[in-house]
C-alpha cells in the first residue's frame, strides 16, 4: 500500500483529483468506481474545476458507485444517485448513460439476479481500472460491515446499527435512515486495477491505523486493502496521527519522486 500523506482535507483531496485526472488523460475510456459520503466531495469538486477550467474530458469515462441505499429512489435527496449527479455528474461533461449506480428499488425478489447483473456490467466495461474508497468509522469500505467476507460480492446488506448512527446526520433523523443498502462486495473491489483510499480528520486517526497497519481482518474490511498489489491512500495529518510508520511512507513518497516513478 503507497501512503501519501498531506497536510489537509484540500491537499488531500487535489492529490488525489491529480491521480484520477493522471489516468483520464493516460487512459480517456477509462472506467472509474465512485464512492459517496463527505469525504470524497473535495474530489468531486476539483475534478469538476478541472474539467471547466482545463479542459479535462470525460466524455468517454464509464462510472460504477460503490453502493445505494435500498429504498430510496434516484431522485430522493439522500439517495447515492442524487448525490453523485449534485456533487460531480453534473458538472462534468459525462454521459448520464454512462454512469452506474445500483437501484435502490430494485424488487426484492430479484435483488440477487440484479447484483449479478450489475458486476457483469461492470466486466463488460472492462473492469474497473480506479475505485475510489472512503472509510466508515468502524472501518468498513463500500457498506461492507464489520463481519462481511473478505471474498463478498455485490449484494443486498442489512446495516450495522453504527452506520446508521453515523450516516444520520444527513437525515433528519435516525428514524429514516434506511436498514439496508446495495453494495459491491470486498472481493468485488479488490478486482479494480488500482484502489485510491481517502481519509481525513481525527475521528478517522483509530481506524486508518488498523486499515493500514494492523492485522488483515474482516472486522475491518478495509483491511483488505493490504492484499491489493496496488492501493494508493492518501490522507490527510490528523488522520495519519496514530500510523507508527510516517516517516517511512513519507520517505517512500520522496524516494519515488526522485527515481521518477509514477504514483499509479
Amino acid at each position: 500500500m503507497k501512503v501519501l500523506i498531506r497536510k489537509d482535507y484540500e491537499e488531500m483531496s487535489k492529490a488525489a483529483a491529480e491521480i484520477v485526472a493522471a489516468l483520464i488523460k493516460k487512459k480517456p475510456n477509462c472506467v472509474l468506481g465512485l464512492a459517496t459520503g463527505s469525504t470524497p466531495v473535495g474530489l468531486y469538486k476539483e475534478l469538476a474545476r478541472m474539467c471547466k477550467n482545463g479542459g479535462l474530458d470525460f466524455s468517454k469515462v464509464k462510472t460504477f458507485n460503490l453502493d445505494e441505499y435500498y429504498g430510496l429512489s434516484p431522485d430522493h435527496p439522500q439517495s447515492y444517485r442524487y448525490f453523485m449527479d449534485e456533487n460531480l455528474f453534473n458538472h462534468i461533461n459525462i454521459k448520464k448513460e454512462n454512469t452506474n449506480v445500483p437501484d435502490g428499488l430494485v424488487k426484492i425478489e430479484k435483488v440477487d439476479e440484479y447484483c449479478k447483473k450489475y458486476e457483469e456490467k461492470i466486466k463488460k466495461a472492462g473492469g474497473i481500472d480506479l475505485q475510489v474508497l472512503g472509510i466508515g468509522g468502524d472501518g468498513h469500505i463500500g457498506f461492507n460491515e464489520p463481519g462481511s467476507s473478505l471474498a463478498s460480492r455485490t449484494r443486498l446488506i442489512a446495516l450495522d446499527e453504527q452506520t446508521r448512527i453515523d450516516n444520520s446526520r444527513f437525515f433528519k433523523s435516525i428514524d429514516e435512515v434506511p436498514r439496508a443498502a446495495l453494495t459491491m462486495g470486498v472481493g468485488t473491489v479488490l478486482e479494480a486495477k488500482c484502489c485510491l483510499l481517502l481519509a481525513n480528520g481525527k475521528k478517522k486517526a483509530e481506524v486508518v491505523a488498523k486499515t493500514v497497519e494492523g492485522p488483515i481482518t474482516n472486522q475491518i474490511t478495509a483491511s483488505a486493502l493490504q492484499l491489493h498489489p496496488n492501493t494508493i491512500a492518501i490522507f490527510d495529518e490528523e488522520a495519519a496521527s496514530q500510523l507508527k510508520r510516517k516517516d517511512f511512507y513519507i520517505y517512500a513518497e520522496k524516494m519515488m519522486k526522485e527515481l521518477g516513478k509514477s504514483i499509479i
